[in-house]
């Protein structure tokens, strides 16, 4: 039986993806080291910002010191807000699903993005407190595809709701290859959404949707 459920961010609430590659290429372009978002989906997609600065210069076989890092991902960070303060849309039916779930069954956010990239839009979708516990690019060591920040998030939600979580009962909800190998290695099933990736790319969920328009906690019960 369906005992928690965790969301992603990126791709799954809000279609930040391209967002992100813009504030990227503002950082990386100057310095040389800009891609085409087709390489951005096939390589930097599932990492966090720290890793996919760290893969940028790896690829282009130069190095990158712990201040250099420090001073990327500020400054990609602030170009970031300045994107969406403008506003970022969910995709159809998540905020919905969100509430539904919301007070009725454990719930955590799960992102390889930083908190103060997801704390801005969760405020503008009126989701500030919906979440029962969040875990970020910031609060962990490794990004996706390890399978460290859904650990981090089941133990929370377990540490709030004593007896009540087990990884094996949760269900993450995912866009990414490395998303679903992140929550599978934690022990989750999954549930995946075709936004940013086709069908064939998602074959390690335990259920693909192209879509969450129209599914509630009902009908999340049923996947699981």
């Amino acid at each position: 039986m369906l005992n928690a459920v965790i969301f992603d961010f990126d791709g799954i609430i809000v279609d930040t993806e391209p967002l992100h590659y813009k504030a990227f290429q503002e950082i990386l372009v100057p310095l040389g080291l800009g891609y085409s978002w087709e390489e951005y989906l096939e390589r930097y997609i599932g990492f966090d910002d720290r890793d996919a600065f760290r893969e940028a210069f790896r690829a282009a076989g130069r190095t990158l010191s712990v201040q250099e890092l420090k001073d990327l991902i500020h400054g990609k960070a602030e170009a970031f807000l300045k994107i969406v303060s403008v506003g970022v849309p969910a995709y159809p039916g998540v905020v919905e699903l969100i509430r539904s779930i919301s007070g009725n069954l454990p719930l955590a956010l799960c992102s390889g993005a930083l908190r103060g990239d997801i704390e801005p839009i969760l405020l503008q979708l009126g989701l500030t407190e919906a979440f029962d516990a969040m875990v970020t690019a910031d609060e962990v060591a490794a990004s996706k595809p390890d399978p460290e920040s859904y650990r981090v998030a089941v133990r929370r939600l377990q540490d709030i709701f004593p007896g009540k979580v087990d990884a094996a009962a949760s269900l993450a909800i995912e866009d990414t290859p490395a998303g679903i190998a992140s929550a599978t290695g934690a022990g989750l099933k999954v549930l995946a959404v075709t936004n940013s990736y086709p069908r064939e790319r998602l074959t390690g969920a335990t259920k693909v949707v192209n879509s969450l328009a129209g599914i509630d906690l009902q009908g999340l019960h049923l996947l699981a």
